[in-house]
């Protein structure tokens, strides 16, 4: 897993011809005040029962609050066979600083 600060995931998703998914692993409440865009949502506990959708070569960037539930998930994904994950370190909290439209909470 590689951790990405948010404005490193900002030059990484602008640069990028081909755009990884952007996976968003907060409570649907959470996501409804913020989220980046394009980013799709399945809360953390659903992540074990939804494995089978994603390809395991597939680059994904695990998004949460602060970084700490994405960076479980990525963990987990990882001990499932998953060779591309990134972890947005500090979240949405840290990506809303790059994106000063962003809600807070």
């Amino acid at each position: 897993m590689r951790q990405f600060s948010a404005r490193e995931l900002y030059d990484f998703l602008n640069d990028n011809s081909n755009p990884p998914l952007l996976l968003d692993v907060r409570e649907p409440w959470e996501f409804e005040i913020a989220h980046i865009e394009n980013s799709e949502l399945l809360p953390m506990r659903q992540i074990p029962s939804s494995l089978h959708r994603f390809e395991t070569d597939q680059e994904i960037v695990l998004i949460c609050h602060h970084g700490i539930r994405s960076r479980q998930v990525a963990h987990f994904m990882e001990s499932s066979g998953f060779t591309h994950l990134i972890n947005l370190a500090g979240g949405i909290n840290a990506w809303a600083k790059v994106d000063r439209k962003m809600s807070t909470y």
